[in-house]
C-alpha cells in the first residue's frame, strides 16, 4: 500500500513538473513569435509618413496600390503552388496505398429505401416524378393451361394410385403411353 501511494504520488508530482515545464516553454516560443513578428513589421513596413499637398497623397496612394497588387499577385502564386503540392502529395499517399495492397472495406449496411425516397435524397426539392412502379402494371388475368386442369381433374391422388398398382394398373400405363 505504502510503495502504490509512493508510486502515485511520485506520478502526480512527475506529471505536474511535466505541465509546469510545458507551460513555461508555450510563453517562451509566444514571446518568440511576437517578437519576430515586430522584426519583420519593422523590417518590411517602414513608419507611415504623410505628405502635405494633394499631389504627394495621391503618389502614395498610386504606390500603395501597387503593392498592394504585387502582392496579391504572390499570395495566388503561393495559393496555386500549395493546392497543386497538396494534390501531388494526395495522388502520392494514394499510390502508396495502392501498392501496399492492404485494403480494408468498410462494413455495409442494408437500407431499405423505395426509388422515390432515394431519388428525394438525391435530387432534393427537384424531384417531382413518382416512382411507383407497381401502380403502371397491367391486370392480367390467368389463363387455364392443359396442365392445370388435368391437375385438376385428377382428384385424389390415393385413387390414382390404388389404379396403378399391380398388373392392371402397369397394363393401363402401358396402354396409354401407345
Amino acid at each position: 500500500q505504502k510503495k502504490r501511494r509512493a508510486a502515485t504520488a511520485r506520478r502526480q508530482h512527475l506529471k505536474s513538473a511535466m505541465l509546469q515545464l510545458a507551460a513555461t516553454e508555450i510563453e517562451k516560443e509566444a514571446a518568440a513569435k511576437e517578437v519576430e513578428k515586430q522584426n519583420y513589421l519593422a523590417e518590411h513596413c517602414p513608419p507611415l509618413s504623410l505628405p502635405g499637398s494633394m499631389q504627394e497623397l495621391q503618389d502614395l496612394c498610386r504606390k500603395l496600390h501597387a503593392k498592394i497588387d504585387s502582392v496579391d499577385e504572390e499570395r495566388y502564386d503561393t495559393e496555386v503552388k500549395l493546392q497543386k503540392t497538396v494534390k501531388e502529395l494526395e495522388d502520392l499517399s494514394q499510390k502508396l496505398f495502392d501498392l501496399r495492397g492492404k485494403f480494408k472495406r468498410p462494413p455495409l449496411r442494408r437500407v431499405r429505401m423505395s426509388a422515390d425516397a432515394m431519388l428525394r435524397a438525391l435530387l432534393g426539392s427537384k424531384h417531382k416524378v413518382c416512382m411507383d412502379l407497381r401502380a403502371n402494371l397491367k391486370q392480367v388475368k390467368k389463363e387455364d393451361t392443359e396442365k392445370e386442369k388435368d391437375l385438376r381433374d385428377v382428384g385424389d391422388w390415393r385413387k390414382n394410385i390404388e389404379e396403378k398398382s399391380g398388373m392392371e394398373g402397369r397394363k393401363k400405363m402401358f396402354e396409354a403411353g401407345e
